[in-house]
């Protein structure tokens, strides 16, 4: 086929739209810098793309709460668009603000009503967290997360980032059904508190999936270690680790369409 079409959907505060579009133009796809406003007028087809990203920035300044009006947008003006394009196969990444707005749209940790089950909220700390992170990978069904080391190191930069569920049903239900993709770690893989868990989240987490894998929220940025350069530790396999997060989107996109 040819290269995979990525929807970068950005609006007023969105930041790292083009370092994202970047590293999935690396892993081998084309992306495109869309404004939402060309969705919901239709001026721009959702379904003309594989991959929807929401990366991250601060959406409408974070007024009410990180990614809220973003994410009623989703909810309220393209919920029919969304779940034609979920429901079709195709794949789905929110980074940092981008997980914020999946997981207040309802469209993470997923359930067909849209309705929120989990939220982002004030780190501990109560101050903006800006480090590098390890992560140690749970076993999940994310398409994502494929070929991964168990460890990898990803940078943090977030004022909202504590992951919280609304119960431990739902809790329940992501680890029963390998919705849980990262947690934070130290370097050995073991969870521990601040400021190797640099928000304060629930069970460590940095990420989750839908339950058929295809949808990924994560806090930490993998677009900003996708090469040697980016890495401080440069000559071990943590840099350029989050790149083979793009390239398994887009191995993904290739074999199924």
């Amino acid at each position: 086929m040819k290269k995979p079409k990525v929807c970068i959907l950005r609006t007023a505060g969105t930041n790292c739209d083009k370092e994202t579009a970047f590293a999935f133009s690396l892993a081998g796809a084309s992306a495109d810098l869309v404004h939402i406003n060309n969705l919901v007028s239709a001026k721009v087809s959702l379904a003309d793309y594989h991959i929807l990203a929401l990366p991250g920035g601060f959406s409408y300044g974070d007024d009410i709460a990180s990614g809220k009006i973003f994410a009623n947008e989703l909810k309220y003006k393209l919920a029919g668009d969304l779940k034609k394009f979920i429901q079709d196969g195709k794949l789905i990444i929110g980074i940092c603000n981008g997980f914020q707005i999946l997981v207040k749209s309802g469209l993470l940790p997923g359930n067909d009503s849209l309705v929120q089950e989990a939220s982002l909220i004030i780190n501990d700390s109560g101050k903006f967290e800006d480090r590098w992170s390890h992560l140690r990978k749970a076993k999940n069904k994310c398409v994502w997360a494929k070929n991964l080391p168990e460890i990898i190191c990803l940078p943090v930069a977030h004022g909202e980032g504590k992951f919280i569920l609304q119960d431990k049903k739902i809790l329940k239900r992501l680890k029963n059904n390998g919705q849980i993709v990262f947690q934070y770690s130290n370097a050995q893989g073991k969870f521990c508190g601040y400021p190797d868990n640099p928000n304060g989240a629930e069970e460590n987490i940095a990420g989750i999936c839908d339950k058929t894998g295809r949808i990924l929220g994560l806090m930490p940025h993998p677009e900003r270690n996708i090469s040697l350069e980016q890495h401080p530790g440069w000559k071990n396999n943590e840099a350029g680790i989050g790149l083979q997060i793009f390239k398994n989107g887009i191995d993904y996109i290739k074999k199924y369409f």
